[in-house]
């Protein structure tokens, strides 16, 4: 026994076998760290996944969703949905689709009010929707937002007089868009205002579209304070004799 532990003794205190065990350890230590980084950066996580091409306007349902296993190391640079949470009942975005087998990419889902048509589904009964044209310049270096309040002034001429003055107030703006239909504010930049939407009452939407189709009468929106003044009471003609002039031009010019 005395020499099995002699033998043992002189072979842990041989150099030579010390680094030979220790390079092995350390080679043990580096390929047990290498496998568990792979591990760690390819192992399979279950995502969602459409089941079916979603088309762009679309409510996105839990029937619309699989799963696949995608590389967790592909998914820390992948800006998808890696869960149904905060997923269903969403939207697919305008201008575009999520084909079937296709991830959720953040930037392809977006809320129903961010829909560009969404306003339609909240008008009132008796209400239309009535769209301003309008440049940068008329909306004050794009100043005027949805949600926003205003008025709207009338400009023509009378008997080669010039007439100007308040012809709807407080009227609530629904939407800015571009001139392909976009909201404008969906983005941080780049689009330009060509529209405000509104929703009014048949009357006075009959009286906007007289005044749109007469020459030389334009329609301004004014924006007010709506900060000093929340209680700005509801969406009303400001001037009768402006309507009375509308009827009159109209009349005259065949509008």
């Amino acid at each position: 026994m005395g020499g099995i532990k002699n033998t043992f003794s002189k072979f842990l205190t041989n150099k030579t076998t010390v680094t030979i065990l220790g390079v092995i350890l350390g080679l043990g230590v580096l390929v047990g760290f290498y496998t568990y980084r792979v591990k760690n950066q390819v192992n399979p996580v279950k995502v969602p996944v459409a089941k079916r091409e979603i088309l762009a306007t679309e409510e996105i349902t839990k029937d619309d969703i699989e799963y696949i296993r995608v590389s967790s190391k592909f998914l820390k640079k992948a800006d998808v949905y890696k869960s149904t949470t905060n997923l269903i009942g969403k939207y697919v975005a305008t201008g575009t689709s999520i084909p079937k087998g296709g991830m959720f990419y953040q930037t392809l889902v977006v809320e129903k009010k961010e829909l560009p048509n969404a306003i339609f589904d909240e008008i009132p009964k008796g209400y239309t929707i009535y769209q301003l044209q309008v440049d940068n310049t008329s909306t004050y270096a794009n100043s005027i937002f949805p949600g926003d309040v205003i008025d709207l002034w009338l400009k023509t001429t009378e008997d080669q007089l010039l007439v100007f003055g308040e012809f709807i107030s407080n009227i609530k703006v629904l939407a800015v868009r571009d001139s392909s239909g976009q909201n404008v504010f969906d983005v941080t930049s780049g689009r330009k205002p060509a529209w405000l939407l509104f929703a009014v009452e048949t009357d006075m939407y009959r009286y906007l579209k007289l005044a749109e189709n007469i020459s030389g009468m334009s329609v301004i929106p004014v924006p007010k304070n709506n900060l000093v003044n929340p209680d700005i009471g509801s969406t009303q003609y400001s001037s009768d004799e402006i309507k009375a002039l509308i009827d009159a031009q109209s009349e005259r010019k065949g509008a």
